[in-house]
């Protein structure tokens, strides 16, 4: 592959989203959910639009308290509704690219192929030309993409991974990648070789459309400057998702 897409989780109140917008290509931007606000929306969306980065929706479970890294059980028309309303909400500020799950929701689509199919169809009530990121390789893949929508198959620079393709949660201490030379290789290794190492040491298949750096860890800004550096020495463009 010649070219990626690089995405961040921002608008969440990390503080990194000044530092991090010009070194990624599309924003995902908290909508009210786990975080974020009309305030929030605008600014983010506004320094989005400055650097001429991709926007799109980032919704989560209605869990401020947590930020939205908790389960909530939920009807499947709660979860319709709340995921529409929140890509609605962001949608007021900008045209938007597309909508990537958080937190809990994310990780239950990925694996919940009801959940998936109650997402995919909320993000299509809204609009069937927004693209979709889901997880590589997960349900909300296959549900996006049986409903006819856009899908990138999204992975992680700085998460992690178990045997089965999914995320490691982040309550075990190796969830998160904290040395920016692994994380490089990882999402080189990824994008070039369509595999990962897993924690058990073995390698998983999987698709890199768009790479995650996530936007409120310590480490944010640093690691999106060397994951540039990196890629751009492999000779690979860092361009938005089908832009």
């Amino acid at each position: 592959m010649n070219y990626i897409d690089l995405n961040c989780d921002l608008g969440e109140g990390a503080g990194n989203d000044a530092g991090l917008m010009p070194l990624i290509t599309s924003a995902n931007i908290a909508c009210g959910g786990h975080a974020g606000d009309t305030a929030t929306m605008r600014a983010t969306v506004e320094l989005a639009q400055k650097h001429g980065v991709a926007i799109g929706a980032h919704p989560g479970f209605p869990d401020r308290e947590h930020f939205g890294r908790r389960e909530l059980v939920m009807s499947a028309e709660e979860i319709w509704a709340t995921v529409m309303i929140q890509i609605v909400a962001l949608r007021a500020f900008a045209p938007l690219r597309h909508v990537k799950p958080h937190g809990a929701l994310y990780n239950l689509a990925a694996r919940d192929a009801t959940v998936a199919g109650v997402v995919a169809d909320a993000v299509l009530a809204v609009d069937k030309e927004l693209v979709l990121f889901a997880l590589a390789g997960s349900e909300l893949v296959k549900a996006g993409r049986a409903r006819g929508l856009h899908v990138a198959e999204e992975v992680f620079a700085d998460r992690t991974y178990q045997a089965d393709g999914s995320l490691t949660p982040r309550s075990r201490p190796e969830a998160m990648i904290q040395d920016e030379g692994i994380m490089a290789a990882q999402a080189w290794r990824m994008i070039h070789e369509g595999k990962v190492r897993a924690t058990d040491g073995v390698d998983v298949p999987i698709k890199a459309d768009t790479v995650c750096l996530h936007g409120d860890g310590p480490n944010a800004v640093a690691f999106a400057q060397r994951l540039n550096v990196e890629l751009r020495k492999a000779g690979i463009e860092i361009k938005a998702f089908g832009g």
